[in-house]
């Protein structure tokens, strides 16, 4: 049973007209990079929760979360109206399995993200933790236009504190952008575009593709990666290529 704490809003920050982040403080237990906690606020007199990402690494306090504000949604709107000083409840210990100790041991480690699904690999790539033992990372980032990413300038400076390993890809789906790849995540790798971009193979012998998302494209790019290029999901019982995490 999940055992609630107050957290208080150190930060708000609005991206755009539906995305935002919080940055929070709260006595939360110890959380491994990839994680998500449970937030909740009290309406009507009813608690009303939903599991969000931990975006921050674990070794920094300041609890950072991303939103999307989902339209007539029950929780989202109300904590886009969150101000400094607001309090919410978190759970106080985090849970998930999408970490990179379920990950097998390969070359070339893909995370390939949607939205606000980009959270878990930032905190893994800010902890910087069980990273050496891939020769190289792609963090790939899927939006609807360019304005949608957010945490661009974190991952150019990730890529940066990481050079010769971390490779950043922006997929923009509904204009051309440039620097970014343009369509749905799907048919880049259907076409080979996405591997071609990057300058790396994406084989079962190398690879290991973490996906997290929308559940649409994380089914569409699992059946795509399986039908084009063999690899399979990844279970503990039966190891394979695909870890994936959906978020609704």
């Amino acid at each position: 049973m999940a055992n609630w704490v107050t957290g208080r809003v150190t930060e708000a920050k609005y991206w755009t007209d539906t995305l935002f982040s919080l940055i929070v403080d709260a006595p939360i237990r110890p959380f491994t990079a990839g994680q998500y906690a449970k937030l909740a606020l009290e309406v009507d007199g009813v608690r009303i929760a939903r599991a969000y990402s931990y975006v921050n690494a674990p070794s920094d306090n300041q609890l950072e979360f991303y939103f999307v504000i989902v339209p007539n949604g029950k929780l989202s709107p109300k904590l886009a109206n969150l101000q400094v000083g607001d309090t919410l409840q978190i759970t106080d210990e985090a849970a998930g399995f999408f970490v990179l100790d379920e990950i097998p041991e390969c070359k070339n480690l893909w995370m390939l993200s949607t939205g606000t699904a980009i959270g878990p690999f930032l905190s893994i790539l800010q902890e910087n933790k069980g990273l050496e033992r891939f020769d190289n990372i792609v963090l790939l980032h899927a939006v609807r236009y360019q304005k949608d990413l957010s945490y661009l300038p974190l991952m150019k400076q990730l890529e940066k504190s990481l050079a010769g390993k971390l490779r950043i890809v922006t997929v923009v789906s509904r204009e051309l952008a440039e620097g970014s790849l343009y369509g749905r995540v799907p048919a880049l790798i259907e076409n080979h575009q996405l591997e071609e971009f990057v300058g790396l193979p994406i084989d079962a012998e190398n690879c290991h593709i973490m996906l997290c998302g929308n559940p649409e494209m994380v089914r569409d790019t699992r059946d795509m990666l399986k039908n084009t290029h063999g690899l399979i999901k990844h279970l503990r019982r039966k190891p394979g290529h695909i870890t994936s995490e959906q978020y609704w």
